[in-house]
This record gives C-alpha cells, sequence and structure tokens, in this order.
C-alpha cells in the first residue's frame, strides 16, 4: 500500500497502473541482478583459473584484464541489447492493448534522460521495495493484461457520456433550427401574401394605365385616319387641278406653236419678196445653169469620166 501511495504521489498512475510499473521494475530488477551475478562469476572464474601463482608479469596481467574486459563487455552488451527488446516488447503489448481502443499514444524520447524524474525512480527503488515484494506477490502477475473491466466500463461510460452530450447539443440546435425554420416560412408566407396584393393592386393599376393608354392610342388613331382622309382629299382636288392645268398648259402650247408655225410663214413669205432673196435666187439659178452646160461639154469631150 505504502509503495502504491508513493508511486500514486510521484507519477500519478491509478492503482492498476501502479501494480504494473511494480511488476515491470521488479522484472527488471531481476535481470539486472541475474547480469550482476554473472559479472562477479566472470571475476571469481578469473580468480580460480588464472590467479594460481604469486608473481606475474605485465604481459601476464595485461592479458587477463583483457580477457575479462572482452567478457564483461560481451556481457553488458548483451543485456544493453536484450534491455532495449524487451522495452520494445513491453511497447508493442501497450500499444496492442490502446489500439484495440482505438487508442493512439504518444511518447517524449526527450523525457527519458529526466534527471529529476530518474532520481524520484531510483528513489523509489531505494525504498521498502524489498519489504513489500510478499505483499504485493499475490496481486501482481507477470504479464501485461487487458485493461480491467471497471476500465473499459468508465471508457464506455465517458464516451456514452461524451455522445450524449453532443446529442444534446444536437437537439438544442435542432430545436433552434425548427424555430428558424417556422419563423422563416411565417415571414415567407406573409410575404407572399403581400406580394399577392401587391400585384393584384399594381395589376388594377396597370390595367387601367393600358385601358386609358388604349383610349389615347385609338384616339390618335383616329385623328391620323382624319388627317390622312383630309390629305388624300386634298391630294385628289391637287390632282385633278393639276390635270386642269396640265390641259390647258397643252391647249396653249398647240397655240404657240401654230403662232410661231404662222410666224415662221409669214417671215418666209416677207424674206422672199427681199431684193437680196431675189438676186440672190437669180444668182443660183445662173450657176445651176452653167453646172448643167459645164457637165454638158464634160461628157462630150470626155466620155467615159
Amino acid at each position: 500500500w505504502l509503495l502504491s501511495q508513493l508511486l500514486s504521489a510521484e507519477f500519478g498512475f491509478n492503482e492498476h497502473h501502479q501494480n504494473e510499473v511494480i511488476n515491470y521494475m521488479r522484472f527488471a530488477r531481476s535481470k539486472r541482478v541475474l547480469r550482476l551475478k554473472t559479472i562477479d562469476s566472470c571475476f571469481e572464474e578469473l580468480k580460480d583459473s588464472r590467479l594460481v601463482e604469486e608473481t606475474f608479469t605485465v604481459d601476464e596481467v595485461r592479458e587477463m584484464l583483457d580477457g575479462l574486459q572482452a567478457v564483461v563487455r560481451g556481457e553488458v552488451e548483451m543485456e544493453l541489447i536484450n534491455t532495449a527488446h524487451t522495452n520494445v516488447l513491453l511497447l508493442r503489448q501497450l500499444f496492442s492493448q490502446a489500439e484495440k481502443f482505438y487508442l493512439r499514444l504518444q511518447s517524449d524520447i526527450s523525457e527519458l534522460e529526466n534527471r529529476e524524474l530518474l532520481e524520484q525512480v531510483a528513489e523509489f527503488e531505494k525504498t521498502d521495495f524489498k519489504s513489500t515484494d510478499k505483499i504485493n506477490q499475490e496481486s501482481s502477475k507477470p504479464k501485461l493484461a487487458p485493461l480491467n473491466e471497471g476500465g473499459v466500463s468508465e471508457l464506455l461510460n465517458k464516451e456514452i457520456a461524451r455522445l450524449q452530450e453532443e446529442n444534446d447539443k444536437l437537439k438544442g440546435r435542432l430545436r433552434t433550427i425548427e424555430s428558424q425554420a417556422m419563423s422563416a416560412l411565417d415571414e415567407k408566407t406573409k410575404a407572399e401574401r403581400a406580394l399577392k396584393d401587391l400585384k393584384k393592386v399594381q395589376g388594377e393599376q396597370q390595367l387601367a394605365a393600358q385601358s386609358q393608354e388604349i383610349s389615347s392610342l385609338e384616339d390618335t388613331v383616329a385623328a391620323l385616319k382624319e388627317d390622312y382622309e383630309r390629305s388624300l382629299s386634298a391630294n385628289a382636288a391637287s390632282q385633278k387641278d393639276l390635270q386642269e392645268n396640265l390641259i390647258s398648259a397643252k391647249h396653249e402650247l398647240l397655240r404657240v406653236q401654230e403662232q410661231l408655225a404662222l410666224a415662221e410663214k409669214e417671215l418666209e413669205k416677207k424674206f422672199q419678196q427681199t431684193a437680196a432673196y431675189r438676186n440672190m435666187k437669180e444668182i443660183l439659178t445662173k450657176k445651176n445653169e452653167q453646172i448643167k452646160e459645164i457637165r454638158k461639154r464634160l461628157q462630150r469631150y470626155e466620155p467615159n469620166e
């Protein structure tokens, strides 16, 4: 009990883990004592087998020490290697048990050289460790065992409590979301109603505006039609006037042309009665007679030409 209390105060272990630490330290101590006995036997064997004479040379002493050094070195190295491998097997058991519960253990290698903790472990080993061997012999086990049922139940209870708490939070959040959704639904319904009313009012206003616009367009179309008919009648009258004016212009043109013809005849008649015209006519008559006489003479002297 004293050893368990000391471990609990120094390292913060629970009772089960305290017993596991004690068992491992007992195992390590037994291996260390066995290895120390092996080293002592190496020295005893050297004494019994080689130290039979009273005097030795320097070379002989050196040879004996070298042999002893090789033997001791081999024993110590074997022990260190075995200790390292043993620790690996211990970690393997711990990690295997942790993985069954989906746990991921972590280690801090720097803490393995923490001088303060090492001194605490050494101080713990110097206490009544030997006096508690018999007391803890019955309750301790040589191998690591899975976590006891109490530990499993505690872990499961913690997980159940965590899940229950999370479930309660989710339920509360769900209720909040439901209330928000209902409020949003009410707001949506009110907005839809307001939108329908607004559309109705806007529809009536738009219908009235459209009716007014249609009436205005009808009046505009009627006015345009009346203007068109007025313009059409005006164009018909103008066309009739143009036709009458064109006929009058044609008649006037014919009359002017007739007057021009009469004027030309009158002018030609007056011109023919002038002395110059008569002289020109006599000259042309004489010339024509001369030309006829010349042609006759040419035909007489040059008939082939």
